[in-house]
């Protein structure tokens, strides 16, 4: 059996990890990488295999990171099943069309540059048609019910709590060649006991190899009821100041935990009666899947829904959510306070970008992180204080405030993280591999996994293959 990552190695982005026995060859994510512009292309445009080599992918959740560059693999000859759960499906469903239709608009832009420059057009990756070519391939499982998916390999699903519909991936692998049999555990992303919305993840206790992100190694998150606080206050300082909230999100997952926590405050009387508008028709599409899957949503949403002040965790009287670009458009010419919601999370690409070029220049104005900003991405750049930004090729002063919550992280912090390994037996668990997390995150995290009684904690590089 041989392992081999391939993305998300010491980095946090480009999830894919491959996983060769019995002849066979099984995916675990597909996702896409995100950085710097001039390295994405030509990194997501090609795979370090023949695509129809692969058996199938299981996919532990539906954000872009994990998922998108599967229309790519089933463009060049991939196809077997794609494993998921219900809810991730009916999430990729509108994530892998949208990302289809970014690719097409980010070639669309730069082709334009290129013919300035006589040089010749690039294509997409992928476009919106070969999104569709993908979706007949996914097949949902239910959690904790075990399924075979290759030779040898059964596969079952457990609560990640994480966004709606992750999972931990378990496998359940006997290697024909040796007799040996072995249960690997891949824990995609991990959520936290603390997030609102969603059940907190399912303890996992027997491996023998585990696979585990790192993503927040090394560092803490402050508390729910803290991230509430601290939201009441920006949006209460904004409105006296008669400004703007600008709220890059993520629009699966964060968008949703933070309509809900202003649906709370709002319900408490916590802040101003100011409109909010989620401004994103990824994210208005992704609130639908949410509301199909009330089964996910956490016992404190049952009760906050019986207390009879609202009859849904996503809408109240406050509230609009934005699809056409005509009503996107106006809302750059309000001058009333407002909290506009848009994606993408790290402002690299979407509506966010109007909203931030449009309200970054005032001082009246905030500018909130609510989700992990990548290196290189322009929601680090501003996070880190830069005064001057570049949006759409243009400079831009950044006069508005900046302020950052880490509190509605959905992804577990390092207490969390190990206090999740911690229920592995030791006596069975032979080797730990640590994944989407940066370098520093990663070695600190793996320093106290070792501390803990995790003998074989490694960091595996990219493309880093391991015979087991």
């Amino acid at each position: 059996m041989r392992l081999t990552f391939h993305g998300a190695a010491q980095e946090v982005t480009g999830s894919m990890h491959l996983l060769e026995v019995n002849g066979q060859r099984i995916l675990l994510d597909c996702g896409l990488y995100q950085g710097r512009r001039g390295d994405t292309y030509a990194r997501n445009l090609n795979f370090p295999w023949e695509a129809e080599s692969i058996d199938c992918v299981v996919l532990s959740h539906a954000h872009i990171d994990h998922t998108g560059k599967l229309p790519n693999l089933v463009k060049q000859g991939f196809s077997g099943n794609v494993w998921c759960t219900a809810a991730t499906r009916n999430l990729s469903a509108y994530m892998l069309l949208d990302s289809g239709y970014i690719q097409e608009k980010d070639v669309e832009y730069l082709n334009r540059r290129r013919s300035r420059k006589g040089e010749p057009p690039v294509e997409p990756i992928y476009t919106q048609a070969d999104a569709r070519e993908t979706l007949p391939l996914f097949v949902s499982v239910g959690e904790g019910r075990p399924v075979p998916i290759a030779n040898g390999v059964k596969l079952t699903f457990h609560n990640a709590g994480h966004i709606l519909g992750s999972a931990v991936v378990e496998l359940d692998i006997e290697e024909f060649a040796s007799g040996k049999r072995w249960r690997v555990v891949f824990s995609g992303d991990l959520g936290r006991d603390e997030i609102a919305l969603l059940r907190s993840p399912t303890i996992v206790s027997q491996a023998d190899l585990l696979i585990m992100e790192s993503t927040y190694g090394g560092r803490l998150h402050g508390h729910y009821e803290a991230a509430q606080r601290r939201l009441r206050d920006v949006v209460c300082r904004t409105a006296r100041r008669r400004g703007k909230v600008i709220i890059p999100s993520f629009a699966v997952g964060r968008t949703q935990e933070i309509v809900y926590a202003l649906n709370q405050l709002d319900a408490q009387g916590d802040i101003p009666e100011i409109p909010v508008y989620v401004d994103s028709p990824l994210a208005v599409n992704a609130t639908d899947v949410f509301r199909m899957h009330p089964e996910s949503w956490d016992t404190n949403v049952r009760a906050f829904l019986e207390d009879g002040r609202r009859r849904s965790p996503f809408d109240y009287p406050r509230i609009e959510y934005v699809r056409e670009v005509r009503r996107s458009k106006q809302l750059n010419h309000m001058t009333e306070p407002a909290i506009i919601i848009s994606a993408s999370g790290m402002a690299e690409s979407g509506r966010v970008l109007h909203h931030l070029k449009n309200n970054i220049g005032q001082a009246e104005n905030t500018v909130l992180f609510v989700s992990f900003q990548a290196q290189h991405t322009l929601g680090r750049r501003i996070l880190e204080g830069n005064g001057t930004v570049r949006i759409f090729g243009e400079a831009y002063d950044v006069r508005a405030e900046v302020a950052r919550i880490n509190g509605y992280s959905a992804h577990a912090d390092h207490a969390e993280l190990l206090a999740w390994a911690s229920q592995f037996d030791r006596g069975r668990l032979q080797q730990v591999f640590l994944v989407h997390g940066e370098a520093e995150g990663t070695s600190a995290l793996a320093k106290e996994l070792r501390e803990q009684g995790h003998g074989n904690v490694v960091a595996p590089t990219l493309h880093g293959s391991f015979e087991l």
